[in-house]
């Protein structure tokens, strides 16, 4: 059976070696469908985003881009709109019909903490060949906030897949007609379309917007800086507002998204040509998203938005991202929100794990 490999799956790489690491790898990286990887010790500051390409490796890149290294080892700061590479714990011998894909864990991308998966011969971002063999880095760019990281902090997870895993529209529609995948009507097209809302119930409050001068986020710190300090309230009381052109904004999805047991998705933007903004810098929704085995089930989804070249409207409504459902190969043992630190499972308008609640 072909699909997403579950946290089954993983432990089994893990002792073959398939998933290696010179620090022990352990039970918290793995999730139900992907693995938490973990940075090293050190960071290069480079000149610019890169790829290995063909036949060559991410240390030959190194020595053209580097600026200089960061020791990580007692934490150190990683500036805002600058580009770093970090050699990540893990490294990968994958066997041949294995492929993986990397995104940003749901915080990194709700700090607008550009964070892509790099690999030696990669020619594109956060996708490795099947039997691939070799180190992965990170390559980390701060977008709206500068952050201090440490050895072993988690900001990426990669899943792996064994052949073809995702479905396609009538899949889909089979899929939500038996087991509702949003609340109210379902919009199919090349995965399941989801909207912005902007008309959240009894408030004006829609959003946030990251301020442009703020402090340093430790990324430890769980539930400790004032949000006010870092965001702007944005309200919104006719159903639209008008995106900055590079301003990060957090909004919420109008539906609540469940992901059966048997299932996983990943977030991708809609077409390019709805509008000068981007929506999805983390992507990865785990078996049992939203899902209640008592009934109700669905949980929002979080819109990280950023806003390119011009001032553009968004209306309440409107579609801005597709989900793409894939299969498990199995299903997992442990599900998102049972029993794992699953911080936002139920969430409606939220910002980083990071933030003490809005007063």
């Amino acid at each position: 059976m072909t699909g997403v490999l579950a946290d089954t799956h993983l432990k089994t790489m893990i002792a073959r070696a398939e998933i290696a690491a010179d620090v022990a790898i352990t039970d918290a990286q793995v999730q139900p469908a992907s693995l938490d990887l973990r940075l090293g010790h050190v960071a290069y500051r480079v000149r610019a985003s890169f790829l290995a390409g063909h036949g060559r490796t991410v240390t030959d890149r190194l020595t053209e881009f580097e600026m200089h290294r960061v020791d990580l080892s007692d934490g150190a700061v990683l500036e805002k709109g600058c580009v770093y590479v970090v050699p990540l714990m893990e490294r990968l011998d994958l066997p041949e019909g294995i492929q993986a894909v990397a995104n940003a864990k749901s915080s990194t991308g709700r700090l607008d903490l550009l964070t892509r998966l790099i690999t030696d011969g990669g020619a594109e971002f956060d996708r490795i060949a099947p039997g691939y063999q070799g180190p992965l880095y990170a390559e980390i760019c701060p977008r709206s906030f500068s952050v201090l990281v440490r050895p072993g902090m988690r900001l990426n997870q990669i899943r792996f897949r064994d052949g073809q895993a995702v479905l396609g529209d009538d899949e889909l529609r089979a899929l939500h007609a038996d087991m509702p995948l949003v609340d109210g009507t379902a919009v199919i097209d090349e995965g399941l379309g989801f909207s912005v809302d902007l008309r959240l119930k009894d408030t004006t409050l829609v959003g946030y917007r990251a301020k442009p001068h703020t402090g340093v986020i430790d990324l430890d710190r769980i539930g400790h800086y004032d949000p006010t300090e870092f965001w702007e309230d944005v309200h919104s009381s006719d159903g639209h507002i008008i995106l900055d052109p590079g301003a990060f904004y957090i909004l919420v999805s109008r539906e609540a998204v469940h992901i059966p047991p048997d299932y996983a998705a990943e977030m991708a933007p809609y077409l390019a040509m709805v509008g000068e903004f981007r929506v999805h810098y983390a992507g990865f929704f785990d078996p049992g998203f939203g899902h209640d085995p008592a009934g109700g089930a669905g949980s929002r989804g979080v819109l990280e938005v950023r806003c390119h070249e011009a001032p553009f409207v968004l209306e309440h409504g409107q579609i801005v991202g597709r989900l793409i459902y894939e299969r498990m190969k199995a299903r997992p043992e442990q599900m998102y929100g049972a029993g794992i630190a699953s911080n936002y499972q139920g969430q409606g308008l939220k910002l980083s794990k990071h933030f003490a609640a809005p007063h």
